[in-house]
């Protein structure tokens, strides 16, 4: 069990399976930079928090529901939590998370959203065995179910996630194609530090420089 003060952002799932690098970036180092892409994501967010919280057939939706777990360190704000009445039963949580862009071929997004399930489950003592991901280019919900792999994955990035966190070391920089949409490309600058120059190639391009001047 984790203290309030060890608790962690949920969104941090997110930028680790994203980038480990990004994620010390912003949880580590404090960096922060907007791009086109965050600042579409912020707005997106903002309109499914700032909605009223409402009843629609049945089902109650709750907006901005904060969030928390102990046992997994975790903290933080659910976009939508719908909860909905299985024939007569008690309401079962339903967590809608929003995203911006397209479904992704990682698990990213499916992580972050199982965190929210599971501090739904230990707020509540409830089991919650789906949700769902909105996004924002096909205007369309992903179901996402909540099976033992996803919750086994969202676990052991918890303690990922909470051991990097502790080693306070941001993982050197590696040039990928993905680095072009990120944010914090500027200051990560994975192009720089890619570039491996040893002290015999620095006297090959100085020889070199100097024959061409001669």
């Amino acid at each position: 069990m984790f203290s309030e003060d060890a608790l962690l952002a949920i969104s941090a799932l997110q930028h680790l399976l994203f980038c480990e690098r990004q994620c010390a970036l912003i949880h580590i180092e404090g960096l922060w930079a907007e791009n086109r892409f965050t600042v579409e994501g912020t707005h997106l967010h903002r309109k499914a928090h700032d909605g009223p919280n409402d009843t629609h057939t049945g089902v109650r939706i709750v907006r901005g529901l904060a969030l928390r777990s102990f046992r997994l360190g975790l903290v933080g704000v659910a976009d939508v939590v719908e909860f909905r009445s299985m024939q007569g039963g008690p309401a079962v949580p339903f967590p809608v998370e929003y995203k911006r862009g397209r479904p992704k071929s990682h698990e990213a997004d499916r992580v972050q959203l199982c965190a929210q399930a599971l501090c739904l489950e230990e707020m509540l003592g409830v089991a919650i065995p789906a949700g769902a991901l909105y996004y924002g280019k096909t205007r369309r919900r992903r179901a996402v179910k909540f099976d033992g792999t996803l919750r086994q994955l969202t676990e052991h990035t918890c303690q990922r996630l909470h051991a990097l966190m502790a080693s306070g070391k941001t993982p050197r920089a590696m040039r990928e194609p993905k680095c072009s949409r990120c944010s914090l490309y500027e200051l990560c600058l994975p192009h720089a530090m890619n570039v491996r120059r040893t002290a015999s190639g620095y006297f090959d391009r100085a020889l070199a420089t100097s024959l061409a001047n001669s």
